[in-house]
């Protein structure tokens, strides 16, 4: 789903009241209007927005009761800072997703049990629930050196600068990147825009172009 749509979406208290209920038992409608406040009416339509979403399912019971439950893992991240803001939302990957090839700075050793002892299980997800804490810290620290890093970017720069877009480009340099097309690439950039970036850098003094292509100074 669009994060655009999903921000949307999650605006309304409401809503997100719902899936906080819904996150710990399966309801129905006089259930989550009870505990709402509001009309059934009115559950009916945020429920019926959600589920055309495809975050939440119903299914109905022996007695013909409606019951709605969270259909789907769904990860929303907003990024505001000031050089860029930016939402992402996305799903669980397969759980045979090679973790270590993927992110080499991270390193996970957490073991995954294959059994359905219910001890076993209790300590695998003692140990997530750590795993998940100490990833939302990392988050928070790798956004609060991003700002700095760019902040001292910035000064070199010049106030007028996209220092987010000219550090991407260090970036790029930094990790073997030498040739505008190569840079382009990575960046999903038009050439003639970087191009111009880097001479506009050269002339600051922070890269210059060798025989083997672009370097930082």
């Amino acid at each position: 789903m669009d994060s655009a749509v999903l921000l949307d979406l999650l605006g309304n208290e409401n809503r997100r009241r719902i899936l906080r209920l819904l996150s710990h038992k399966p309801c129905y409608v006089t259930e989550i209007s009870e505990y709402l406040g509001v009309s059934p009416k009115a559950v009916i339509d945020h429920l019926r927005k959600l589920e055309e979403a495809g975050l939440i399912e119903s299914h109905t019971d022996d007695q013909r009761r409606k019951y709605f439950h969270i259909s789907r893992n769904l990860r929303l991240e907003v990024n505001v800072s000031p050089y860029g803001f930016g939402a992402k939302s996305a799903y669980p990957p397969s759980p045979t997703l090679d973790m270590k090839g993927r992110c080499p700075h991270v390193s996970l050793e957490v073991e995954q049990s294959d059994s359905n002892d219910i001890s076993s299980l209790a300590r695998e997800l003692g140990n997530l629930e750590e795993l998940d804490n100490e990833l939302s810290l990392a988050q928070r620290w790798v956004q609060g050196r991003l700002t700095e890093v760019l902040d001292r970017i910035n000064e070199r720069l010049g106030v007028d600068a996209d220092s987010r877009f000219y550090a991407q480009i260090l970036a790029a340099i930094a990790h073997g990147s030498r040739t505008v097309r190569t840079i382009a690439r990575e960046l999903n950039a038009d050439p003639g825009i970087v191009d111009a970036a880097l001479h506009r850098l050269a002339e600051g003094g922070l890269v210059s172009r060798r025989t083997d292509g672009w370097h930082i100074n």
